[in-house]
């Protein structure tokens, strides 16, 4: 069972994906304050860091580029999220393994996170 951690401020949205997530077999930690991203990935182990690019106070792009600068979960896959033009451009450069446009259906998303756990086992192998 891959174990996920999704930042994600916005309530109702945090809980449709929470609850999609672990109806489909995944262990979710839901984690509202953006800002607490790296320390939860350095006191825990995730599979895949679930991040949407506007959060609240700051740019999902930061955290992004804040994990891939902190050597001991820099090769944590991240799969980024937003309805904003332009925004998968964006997301990548920042370091974002994956990214997926806004709004999106269950299976096109669950579909990107099988992608892209499946492409850092991949790379790690």
């Amino acid at each position: 069972m891959y174990k996920i951690l999704l930042v994600e401020d916005d309530y109702h949205l945090g809980l449709i994906l929470n609850d999609q997530l672990e109806m489909h077999g995944y262990k979710v930690e839901l984690l509202r304050s953006p800002r607490q991203t790296v320390e939860y990935l350095l006191e825990d182990e995730f599979d895949l860091v679930i991040m949407d690019k506007l959060l609240s106070g700051i740019d999902g792009t930061e955290i992004c580029s804040e994990v891939r600068n902190t050597e001991s979960i820099s090769s944590t896959p991240i799969l980024m999220m937003s309805g904003l033009d332009g925004a998968r451009e964006t997301c990548i450069a920042a370091g974002a393994s994956n990214f997926i446009a806004k709004p999106f259906e269950v299976d096109s998303f669950l579909q990107s996170i099988e992608d892209t756990i499946n492409k850092a086992k991949n790379f790690e192998a």
